[in-house]
């Protein structure tokens, strides 16, 4: 029986170099295919453009804003998803204070102050301790920065526009990984250990000297969590 193909969906204003080293490990063995979230400004929208790029069936693997954009591919197509890795992510809607605090960032990232919003972005007390930040920020800007501005608008107002989707947590029965860095400051273990605890049979990893960013902050221990969870059997649960 052929592999899966492992779709990967990034964080706000990442391109495929946040999972790098995750897809350059897992390509041994897997059609991996990176799936961007640069066009529309609903998740509903980016959710049904990667399906028309994704095969068939295939495993779901998103980070931030992508694992909220894997929420939503499930939502609409769950029959297509084989397995499905939620990294540093949360299943519930902006409140109304968060959508309202988004909308300065939009402004000035329209009015030429991208700066600003990369800066406001990219939080280096998100990351853990041990982590190199200098060079993790300086990877983000640069995505961020070469993403642009009109990207970002996009995704800021489908971040401010997502479901809350822990009913769509809760009809989960594919093999499921929540991974989150042991000092995620935007999301913490906490935040995590519940979002798992809303999923039958959901395994929870937490990796170690990692923060809001594990793929980059400890890039092998991710990978090493994905290949033993790409090799889990498909098991039908009810």
């Amino acid at each position: 029986m052929p592999s899966e193909t492992l779709v990967m969906i990034p964080p706000l204003l990442c391109d495929a170099r946040i999972f790098a080293a995750q897809m350059n490990e897992l390509s041994r063995d897997h059609a991996v295919m990176f799936a961007p979230t640069t066009r529309g400004e609903r998740m509903e929208e980016v959710a049904s453009q990667i399906l028309t790029w994704a095969p068939s069936k295939f495993a779901l693997a998103g980070m931030g804003m992508g694992g909220m954009v894997a929420m939503e591919v499930l939502r609409r197509a769950a029959d297509r998803v084989t397995r499905i890795a939620l990294i540093s992510t949360s299943p519930q809607a902006d409140t109304p204070e968060a959508a309202a605090a988004r909308e300065p960032h939009i402004i000035a990232a329209r009015s030429g102050r991208m700066a600003d919003v990369l800066q406001h972005e990219i939080n280096s007390t998100w990351m853990a301790p041990t982590s190199d930040k200098v060079e993790l920020v300086r990877k983000l800007t640069d995505m961020g920065r070469e993403l642009g501005p009109e990207v970002y608008v996009k995704q800021a107002r489908a971040l401010q526009r997502r479901k809350d989707q822990q009913a769509t947590l809760r009809q989960i029965t594919q093999p499921t990984i929540v991974i989150c860095g042991r000092h995620d400051g935007q999301y913490q273990l906490k935040r995590h250990a519940f979002l798992a605890e809303l999923i039958p049979y959901a395994q929870l990893e937490v990796i170690e000297g990692a923060g809001y960013l594990p793929t980059l902050e400890s890039p092998d221990a991710v990978s090493d969590v994905l290949r033993r969870w790409m090799k889990a059997p498909l098991m039908l649960r009810s």
